[in-house]
């Protein structure tokens, strides 16, 4: 039985976390991290799940009471980095499912999580859908190595380009070697109109009301394209993924990024 504590138990994944936690037999939700409701029951908050599960306003009070052995965290940018810090400080396992890490930030993270032998798993995207595109990127960039990038998200959504994108981004790059795309002589008209660029790869991000995550891939060759995309149409795409995360975390010492170091 693996026991896990949920950072972000209100939120759109926290939700979808919870449910699926408590509907698989090896899983424990031993309590949830909100700092509006801390010192209630789940049950008695608003916005949650109607469970007998102990709310801590802070991850420094749950990890103090409780026997946790993953962290699975929700949140946001800031909040995920400084859980996950404090996760590995005190010897406990994390899933750490909020974007807008920067290199340096996984480089840090990496050594602490070496330095304390304990295992650690952050994931741009957790839908096994999205990792398959990610590795038929690579595939196909050996081979086209022209190529954009456009990711869809809803309008709450606060980092762009996505998580998954950048992770995207920098899988193909090993692959490819840095060249400037375009026109050599193009200009924007107005600022940004080509979209973030990474390695001469143009990337373009949406924000809007009704969409979950989206992104396609698309090469160009001669006479030629190729578009690989993958569509969430809800969040409950992503439980398989924090579900394999959870498991595997228990057996690693050390950070890994990306749930496609996970899969073979």
């Amino acid at each position: 039985m693996i026991n896990i504590a949920v950072a972000g138990p209100r939120g759109n994944m926290g939700k979808e976390a919870v449910k699926m936690i408590e509907s698989e037999n090896g899983l424990n939700l031993r309590a949830v991290i909100d700092y509006k409701h801390g010192g209630k029951q789940m049950k008695e908050a608003d916005g949650m799940e109607p469970l007998d599960v102990t709310v801590y306003e802070t991850l420094e009070e749950c990890l103090s009471s409780e026997a946790v052995d993953v962290l699975v965290d929700l949140t946001n940018p800031e909040t995920g980095k400084k859980h996950l810090e404090t996760a590995l400080d005190s010897g406990i396992r994390a899933v750490i499912g909020t974007t807008g890490f920067s290199e340096d930030d996984i480089d840090r993270l990496r050594i602490l999580a070496e330095s304390k032998q304990t295992g650690a798993v952050i994931a741009p995207n957790f839908a096994v859908g999205a990792i398959l595109l990610m590795k038929l990127s690579v595939m196909a960039a050996k081979y086209m190595p022209d190529v954009e990038i456009i990711e869809q998200h809803h309008d709450k959504k606060l980092d762009a380009p996505s998580g998954t994108a950048m992770k995207t981004a920098q899988m193909i790059s090993e692959v490819r070697e840095e060249k400037k795309q375009g026109h050599p002589q193009e200009t924007e008209a107005w600022e940004h109109a080509r979209g973030a660029e990474y390695e001469g790869m143009h990337i373009h991000s949406v924000r809007l009301p009704g969409r979950v995550a989206h992104q396609e891939v698309i090469f160009g060759g001669e006479g030629q394209t190729l578009t690989i995309r993958h569509d969430s149409m809800n969040r409950t795409s992503f439980m398989p993924g924090v579900k394999m995360a959870v498991e595997h975390v228990m057996n690693l010492t050390g950070l890994v990024y990306g749930l496609d170091q996970l899969m073979d």
